[in-house]
């Protein structure tokens, strides 16, 4: 389990980003962290992989501490950020360098993955194109098989089919003691992968739910036409009609659009809360 209690970060003295922020987050669960862009997304992931240091607080990942970097809680954590810079080596060379920081690497995976990707591995990394080098580095992070694995826009650059193939090799990935953190605008090509929904505004969190408990509360569906129902607690207009937000009628769980839910709960955070 992921625990992040009373996190308090600020860029500089003038700037608090978070003030006591707390949530948790359980083992087996592919979390979504949604937020708008300087909403602290990236940041929040830098503390919890313990790139950044919190000026009060605790963050913890199994019960270790995680900013006390310990080897034993750094090589149960892998953060693929969303721009990196990767060493000229072949892909041979770098497996070879840094796969034995993560005793749990499975060659298997690495090699799976980048076959259900179509990425070559006698080329230098040099090489790849863009595309190629995010595949690579997903494959690698899967293959790690750590027990927090951090992605950040991990989709950035891949085109339709290895979005397909990328979601289908994470949800086969995922053991039961592991906990997947995926930050994304692509929520359309993500929401599928999602189990639980996190979500930051301002630096703070105003969400934080699994997305069954959500489909128990909400309904968003198309309603034809210029006439918005009554009823709709947000609407956005789309060819043909509206995308609406509902409350369910308690007889069966509703659908969750994602990204409707996001713009509605950004848009008026109150929803969360009417009866």
């Amino acid at each position: 389990m992921l625990s992040v209690q009373n996190v308090h970060y600020a860029y500089n003295r003038k700037t608090n980003l978070f003030n006591g922020l707390q949530f948790k987050i359980d083992g087996g669960k592919i979390c979504g962290l949604l937020g708008k862009n300087g909403a602290g997304k990236s940041t929040l992931l830098r503390l919890i992989a313990g790139a950044y240091f919190s000026k009060q607080g605790n963050i913890s990942f199994h019960g270790q501490d995680i900013t006390l970097r310990k080897v034993e809680s750094l090589q149960e954590i892998y953060f693929l950020q969303e721009d990196y810079e990767l060493p000229k080596y072949s892909i041979k060379r770098y497996l070879n360098i840094y796969a034995p920081f993560y005793p749990k690497f499975d060659q298997n995976i690495f090699d799976n993955v980048m076959e259900r990707f179509e990425v070559p591995q006698d080329k230098k990394i040099k090489d790849l194109s863009f595309g190629q080098k995010k595949k690579f580095h997903v494959a690698f992070a899967l293959a790690t098989q750590v027990k927090l694995l951090i992605m950040d826009e991990p989709t950035n650059g891949m085109d339709i089919p290895s979005k397909s193939v990328f979601r289908s090799v994470v949800s086969e990935s995922l053991g039961e003691d592991q906990s997947i953190i995926i930050s994304t605008h692509q929520i359309r090509d993500l929401g599928q992968l999602l189990d639980t929904i996190i979500l930051i505004k301002n630096g703070k969190i105003i969400l934080n739910e699994d997305l069954y408990s959500l489909s128990e509360k909400f309904d968003c569906r198309f309603s034809p036409g210029n006439q918005v129902p009554e009823h709709a607690l947000y609407s956005e207009l789309v060819a043909g009609g509206n995308m609406i937000l509902t409350k369910t009628d308690q007889s069966s769980p509703g659908e969750i659009d994602i990204e409707v839910l996001f713009n509605a709960i950004v848009t008026n955070p109150s929803i969360l809360t009417q009866n």
